[in-house]
């Protein structure tokens, strides 16, 4: 009991049971996984996630919320490394989708279940995730075409371009055969980047 107060206090209580979360979904899926089964695994009482968390639909979404907060920190460290714009702008590309692919692997059979039944908040939630994706990506394409790297006139307009023609290849939009194959979807991001790049590049910034 008493290390069940200690935890409870803990400031990163609310991280620590996404990281619950992230397990359960692994081991049971998102329809078996009881609001009973998280506690137990963060070994607080039930009392103490609703505190946190108002629901199981909730708490499932904000591991979701949690996993793109993640990738966009990860997106911004590339936007800053050492390379030519177009580089960081493919890195980013696959980054997006690849980020995503490795934070659920350990629950792929179980995502289609939980994708069905959150589907209308997790639509909602999604596009409030695209949107901040959208103004990252617009920051460095603007970079690029203030040196001339690309041509684009509305950085939002080509961000969002770009967003939706690798959204096909995020894991949600995969079945669970097609989540099985990390290598040939890494590829055929990369493909994707390179082919879109191609469109964008005045030809002074190949890589």
């Amino acid at each position: 009991m008493g290390q069940m107060r200690q935890i409870a206090r803990r400031e990163d209580i609310s991280d620590l049971i996404l990281d619950g979360v992230d397990a359960l979904l692994g081991r049971y899926g998102y329809r078996k996984m009881t609001m009973e089964d998280l506690a137990a695994e963060v070994g607080i009482g039930k009392g103490t996630i609703y505190l946190h968390f108002p629901s199981k639909e909730e708490v499932v979404l904000s591991h979701i919320d949690r996993i793109v907060d993640r990738l966009l920190d990860r997106l911004r460290e590339i936007r800053e490394e050492p390379l030519s714009v177009r580089e960081r702008l493919k890195r980013m590309l696959v980054a997006r989708v690849m980020f995503r692919f490795d934070s659920v692997g350990h629950y792929t059979q179980s995502l289609n279940d939980l994708l069905s039944a959150l589907r209308q908040e997790f639509l909602a939630r999604r596009q409030r995730h695209f949107q901040k994706e959208i103004l990252l990506f617009a920051e460095i394409l603007e970079e690029g075409r203030a040196s001339k790297a690309f041509r684009c006139d509305d950085a939002k307009a080509t961000a969002q371009t770009l967003l939706w023609a690798t959204n096909s290849l995020l894991p949600y939009s995969l079945s669970a055969k097609e989540l099985g194959r990390r290598k040939e979807i890494e590829a055929a991001v990369s493909r994707t980047a390179d082919l879109l790049l191609d469109g964008l590049t005045t030809g002074l910034d190949r890589t």
